[in-house]
């Protein structure tokens, strides 16, 4: 783990308006910096920088914070992501935490790695442009590809020689280490001799999605019937090849801003496809698709659309992967090429304009995809038929939510001409043998879940807890019991037209609790009134963000007695969830539909409360700099500010209501 001391040093030294000018064009505007939403569609701008302050403000969606936050929504980094991102910008050395002799040898180990993948990357990049073989082999090859020196670059694409142990050499003679070089499969280490395991391939480095190199594909030139014609780097500790996708470094903005990604299958169909201006597309590799490398997916986006060749032996073992994007609660389309043509030929032959049209007119629902595919081979056998209908249900049972799977089964009655009472019966049949582990694991999370209400206190909320220190314990009491729970949560985005008009759409997206109270408080400033609170919310975050898994026994041991105090004093309250309790006088209620639901609907409500107390009061202190003689900030700009704050509170309390709305 990252230590604190390398955190606050990140966050000290890193200018906000430097690290957001990377990425949107801002323009003076008094004491603060605007430019135009690089989360929204907008003509106006509405997005404030200010340097003083050191935070930034998105008035067309809400979202706000500091360098780090917005390295978090933009660029779709981890926290620890974003820290070594900054760290590198500014040159800051980081240092590790340490708890253990053996802790601190994995950590070097895995340092170690990344630097000598990121030199062989460097170096067979050097060759392929620099050294005579390079140029007349491997650069040759990708310009027959059709791939431009742009391309080639950007995806930072090089040669071995072909020579026994070219790389190796070089990295010895760098003063890298052969252990690193072994351990990554560089470098293939025998009893007498040592030699490079890509010698004479053009090589693919592949990304995490914040750009350190993980490790290489390699592609053979020769006819050599005994050499595999593309090798991988064996699984290390820093390459896992089930969690990783190729091409998803240089795709993630353009698959969240499109809200859709293309899945192909090998290195040069991603590379062709994003020259052709086609940049929301990844790769597995050539690897059966992983839950793992779905879920990466569903950082950016909900919608997936797969692209396979026109070979029908290769679709139907392709099809299987379908299941598992379903089951992740993710929309999927499908879209063939011609026969011959797979998405790397047929990208390469035709114009910008009509490849977004082939894929945006060819692209079917996974329903219609194998009905017309598994057809064929039914045709007039009852018995194919009926285990096609099955196969069919099969995947539709695999869809988490109710509604998509009775809209699936109207569609799939539709095409197969078959009574939706019948598939719906079959459905059942399916779900049935899994409801007795279901309900106890329902039971279970029921508890943990349970909201407790009190319809019969006589005496409002606000006249025996004073509200602030409500909201502060109660932000604080959610995070200690289900920071780390995954819950769908509700997004509402401002959209403009192209005269300019607003309206909100509302998406739904899976987030941890603690990510979500994180980035919701960073977007209004929030500091606790309670210093005691504050300390432990900032020790929690950190807790969340620099380890997979929070104990909270283990929690408790790392405080100091007087926060363990405090903790322990939250979690034994008789009084649980009085918020929920205040929400329910001022007229919002809960129905009570399953437990996730409740759990996003008292996160989303804590966090609207505490941002209108929040509001409020920076309005007030806004309207005291009006009366300040001395203050360094315009009339203007104060009035501009409070303004833009009474919209957003327009929008959180016109939000709250649409939850009653709807949960009434």
């Amino acid at each position: 783990m990252i230590k604190q001391n390398t955190i606050d040093l990140v966050f000290e030294t890193a200018r906000v308006e430097e690290v957001i000018g990377d990425f949107v064009q801002l323009k003076r505007a008094g004491s603060n910096m605007k430019g135009l939403s690089p989360f929204s569609n907008e003509k106006s701008p509405s997005f404030m920088v200010s340097p003083v302050k050191q935070i930034w403000k998105d008035f067309s969606t809400g979202k706000g914070g500091n360098s780090v936050t917005f390295l978090m929504e933009h660029e779709h980094f981890s926290f620890p992501e974003a820290i070594r991102y900054l760290a590198k910008k500014y040159n800051i050395e980081i240092e590790e935490t340490v708890s253990s002799d053996e802790d601190k040898a994995v950590a070097n180990e895995k340092e170690s790695m990344y630097l000598v993948s990121e030199f062989a990357s460097k170096y067979f990049q050097h060759v392929l442009w620099e050294e005579e073989e390079g140029k007349a082999i491997g650069l040759s090859y990708f310009k027959e590809r059709g791939f431009t020196n742009e391309t080639i670059k950007k995806f930072n694409l090089g040669y071995s020689p072909n020579t026994w142990d070219a790389l190796t050499k070089e990295a010895l003679g760098k003063a890298y280490k052969i252990e690193f070089l072994e351990k990554t499969g560089l470098t293939i280490v025998g009893e007498e001799k040592q030699f490079d395991r890509f010698k004479g391939r053009v090589m693919f480095p592949i990304q995490s999605m914040s750009g350190r190199v993980l490790g290489f594909g390699g592609r053979i030139l020769t006819n050599d019937k005994k050499a595999a014609k593309y090798l991988n780097s064996p699984e290390s500790e820093i390459y896992h090849k089930s969690n990783v996708l190729y091409g998803i470094f240089h795709a993630k903005q353009a698959i969240a801003k499109l809200d859709n990604c293309f899945l192909v299958e090998g290195y040069t169909d991603v590379i062709q496809m994003y020259q052709a201006g086609i940049e929301n597309v990844v790769s597995s590799s050539g690897t059966a698709l992983t839950p793992n490398q779905i879920r990466l997916i569903n950082r950016l986006t909900k919608n997936i659309t797969v692209l396979f060749d026109g070979d029908a032996a290769g679709l139907r073992a392709s099809i299987r992967g379908i299941d598992l994007i379903l089951e992740e609660g993710m929309n999927v389309k499908i879209c063939t090429f011609p026969d011959g043509d797979d998405p790397d030929s047929f990208a390469k032959k035709t114009p910008h304009e009509e490849l977004v049209k082939y894929l945006d007119e060819n692209a079917k629902d996974f329903i219609q995809f194998k009905a017309s595919l598994l057809m064929q081979d039914a045709k007039n056998d009852p018995i194919k038929k009926a285990d096609l209908i099955r196969d069919m249900v099969t995947s539709i049972s695999k869809i988490p939510d109710k509604i998509k799977r009775e809209i699936y089964i109207q569609e799939c009655s539709r095409i197969m001409d078959i009574s939706e009472a019948v598939l719906f019966s079959t459905l059942a049949q399916m779900a049935q043998k899994d409801l007795s582990e279901a309900n106890k694991k329902f039971k279970q999370e029921q508890k943990a879940f349970e909201v407790v209400k009190n319809d019969n206190e006589a005496v409002s909320v606000e006249s025996k807890v004073d509200i602030v220190n409500l909201l502060e314990r109660s932000i604080l009491e959610i995070l200690l019991l289900y920071g780390n729970y995954e819950v769908e949560f509700e997004n509402v985005f401002i959209k403009y037209d192209d005269s300019g008009v607003a309206s909100e759409e509302i998406e739904k997206s899976f987030s941890k609790v603690y990510q979500r109270i994180y980035l919701s408080l960073q977007e209004d400033e929030i500091e606790f009134a309670n210093k005691g609170f504050q300390a432990i919310y900032d020790s929690l975050i950190s807790n969340f963000h620099l380890a997979e898994d929070f104990d909270l026994s283990h929690y408790l041991n790392s405080l100091s007695p007087e926060l363990a105090s405090y903790v322990t004093d939250i979690l034994m309250t008789d009084e649980k969830y009085q918020l929920h309790g205040w929400l329910e006088k001022k007229q919002v209620f809960v129905k009570e539909k399953n437990d996730t639901e409740i759990l996003a609907r008292l996160v989303t409500e804590t966090i609207a409360a505490f941002r209108e107390y929040l509001i409020n009061k920076l309005n007030t202190d806004l309207m005291n700099q009006l009366k300040d003689e001395t203050s360094e900030v315009t009339p203007e700009e104060v009035l501009t500010l409070i303004n833009d704050y009474n919209k957003l509170k327009v929008s959180i309390t016109r939000r709250i209501g649409r939850m009653r709305t709807d949960y009434n």
